[in-house]
């Protein structure tokens, strides 16, 4: 019965410090919103490179697209 008092004061006494706290660390969202934006300009710049190469490669004289071997 002691153990069962004593964590419960331990957690309220937690809590109590926690409420008290009132500058506990950046939200995730801005976190977030970050990483999203630098998700988009990787995949533009992906898609531009992508973009980039195909257009070099269609230059070169003579291009086919290599073929699958047959099994």
């Amino acid at each position: 019965m002691h153990l069962i008092a004593y964590l419960h004061i331990a957690l309220t006494t937690r809590l109590t410090e926690l409420r008290r706290d009132g500058e506990r660390g950046d939200s995730p969202v801005p976190t977030a919103v970050i990483i999203f934006g630098l998700v988009a300009v990787a995949m533009a710049v992906t898609g531009f490179a992508l973009a980039k190469a195909n257009d070099w490669m269609n230059a070169i004289p003579g291009n086919t697209a290599p073929q699958a071997p047959k099994p």
